[in-house]
């Protein structure tokens, strides 16, 4: 039985691998993606449109795939996979740059100053409770002394003075101090831009005041005069 004329017809289905162009294309592998430079056929897009760039898309994604296949490849737990390239092709960013952020007060200093920060460890072993425990946040942080059992008088301290008391308004003036230099720091970042001439208000963006109904004068008296009540008319 002869089957060559039915594996001809069945082979001429597909189109082959290779594909000729004038002028070659450019590839950035890393985006699978291929750029044609070739002149575009205004009249066979005319006439077949739609055969037209279904063959033209057929033959660019075959040149890539070829590309794809030349590349060298790795055995990983997902199988054999290709090693893409670097990526030669800059895309834009989908959003602006950041603005940048305002330096605090401390972070001037240490500018100046040349202070580096040094990344401390998150736990530290507690001595008096045998224990590791955070260095800030919730159970962490400075030690608290008003925990503490005896609180040693200082030698120019009031013998009869409660020391307990006087911890807990050191530390709650400490935590309000540190409350308005959070604030403070806040409002000199938000006013920041505006001394450096970024954001400042427009003229057509600053509220008008209405002015209809404001007296602008205080109300004065009349000068109309009452007229006195009638006295009710008795009966003879």
């Amino acid at each position: 039985m002869d089957v060559s004329k039915v594996l001809a017809a069945h082979q001429a289905q597909f189109k082959p691998i290779t594909v000729e162009k004038l002028i070659p294309l450019e590839y950035d592998l890393n985006l699978l993606a291929g750029f044609d430079t070739n002149p575009i056929d205004e009249n066979t897009l005319k006439n077949k449109k739609e055969k037209y760039l279904v063959e033209l898309i057929r033959d660019n994604t075959q040149l890539i795939v070829n590309e794809i296949f030349k590349l060298p490849v790795k055995t990983t737990d997902a199988g054999v996979v290709a090693e893409l390239p670097s990526r030669t092709t800059a895309l834009p960013r989908e959003k602006a740059l950041p603005k940048e952020k305002q330096m605090t007060r401390w972070e001037k200093f240490a500018k100046i100053k040349g202070i580096q920060n040094q990344k401390r460890e998150r736990m530290v072993w507690d001595e008096d409770r045998q224990e590791y425990k955070a260095r800030y946040g919730y159970s962490g942080g400075a030690k608290d002394t008003t925990e503490d059992w005896l609180i040693e008088v200082p030698d120019n301290g009031n013998p009869m003075e409660d020391q307990y008391e006087k911890k807990r308004e050191d530390k709650k003036g400490r935590v309000e101090k540190n409350a308005k230099r959070q604030k403070r720091n806040q409002e000199e970042a938000a006013v920041a831009p505006l001394m450096s001439g970024q954001g400042l208000m427009k003229k057509s963006n600053i509220p008008v005041l209405p002015t209809k109904g404001i007296s602008l004068k205080p109300k004065t008296r009349s000068n109309t005069k009452l007229k006195p009540k009638s006295k009710p008319k008795t009966r003879s």
